[in-house]
């Protein structure tokens, strides 16, 4: 099951038996529009607080994909999520609703891996037959909290994200026919890295060595050539942090051919949408995995990938504090049965 010093073998590769993939109104206008179940035409959602519409968001993705999986929500033995809010207030408030054993998680935006990863191991080893897992983000309730309030119009340079308004959701079993299906085979569990950054407008740059390192120690503990994948993509680095990422993959000895490296902060918004350097927050992976990805490779377009999804363990107070920023990330390999 451990294999190399950070990794692990899903021997029995559980299945993503169903997905689900909620959004707001950026998402609505962005790239990959057709690959959300639910669209939202404004940030409220009919709620009175941001962080009420988050949970909407959380509740949407997990909704559809036990729908798609005509499965009660009592069939379910755990639920394995979390976001950026305050405590993950959020997903906590989703998982009252949902009414099954939680298991909440923060690793920012690396949560989507870190979950999918847990959820894996679960199934693998029989600790569960169903298992939900996800991530969740919402614009302007991050960027409250972390930033400026949005209606404060504060100007971002170049180097700042566009946190995405979505929550993904999926469900993890061995108990479904693995044919044709998307199986998870591997996680590689990262390390904290610090470069010691401190500006909360260039998370790209500040997670870059922490996606080299994981993505680097996959490939030593797998004894695999990144050639193996048809798709290695990352969580939200943006374009500064890919490019920085790619470059210290070279570095580590690793060639890994330039179109087959993506990032999802890079892949969800239209060419024109002001989003700086690409698209960010803990529902970016889990969107565009469980909606376009897994679709795309459904269709024949992906035989194997790897998931790198990142996180920037920074909080209000720590930066308040001049602390520098603590980076993660955890890889996942699919592959289409």
């Amino acid at each position: 099951m451990l294999k190399g010093k950070q990794s692990w073998v899903f021997q029995n590769r559980p299945v993503i038996a169903s997905t689900g993939v909620s959004g707001g109104p950026f998402e609505a206008n962005g790239n990959l529009a057709d690959d959300f179940d639910v669209l939202h035409d404004d940030l409220w959602m009919g709620e009175d607080s941001y962080e009420k519409a988050h949970k909407v968001l959380s509740e949407e993705a997990w909704q559809a994909a036990l729908q798609k999986s005509n499965l009660q929500k009592e069939e379910v033995q755990f639920y394995i999520a979390g976001d950026l809010i305050n405590q993950i207030t959020p997903t906590s408030f989703s998982a009252r609703t949902l009414q099954i054993p939680y298991f909440g998680i923060f690793g920012a935006c690396s949560t989507s891996m870190e979950g999918l990863a847990l959820a894996s191991f679960i199934v693998n080893y029989q600790g569960a037959d169903y298992v939900l897992t996800g991530a969740s983000s919402h614009n302007a309730a991050v960027e409250k909290q972390f930033r400026y309030p949005t209606e404060y119009g504060g100007q971002k340079p170049p180097t700042a994200q566009w946190t995405v308004t979505g929550a993904g959701a999926a469900l993890v079993t061995s108990k479904v026919p693995k044919q044709n299906m998307p199986v998870t085979t591997s996680a590689t569990i990262g390390k904290v890295i610090d470069m010691d950054f401190s500006d909360p407008f260039n998370m790209g740059g500040a997670m870059a060595p922490a996606a080299a390192d994981t993505i680097t120690a996959h490939f030593k503990d797998m004894q695999l050539d990144p050639s193996y994948y048809d798709l290695i993509v990352t969580g939200d680095l943006g374009r500064i942090g890919q490019e920085t990422a790619y470059e210290l993959l070279g570095n580590n000895g690793l060639n890994i051919e330039r179109e087959k490296f993506k990032d999802c902060g890079l892949m969800i918004y239209r060419e024109g949408q002001p989003v700086q350097s690409g698209g960010s927050g803990a529902g970016c992976s889990a969107t565009v995995l469980y909606g376009h990805i897994l679709n795309q490779m459904k269709q024949g377009a992906y035989k194997r990938i790897l998931v790198v999804a990142t996180g920037a363990l920074l909080s209000p107070l720590t930066f308040q504090q001049n602390e520098s920023i603590p980076c993660i990330a955890h890889a996942v390999s699919i592959e289409m049965n």
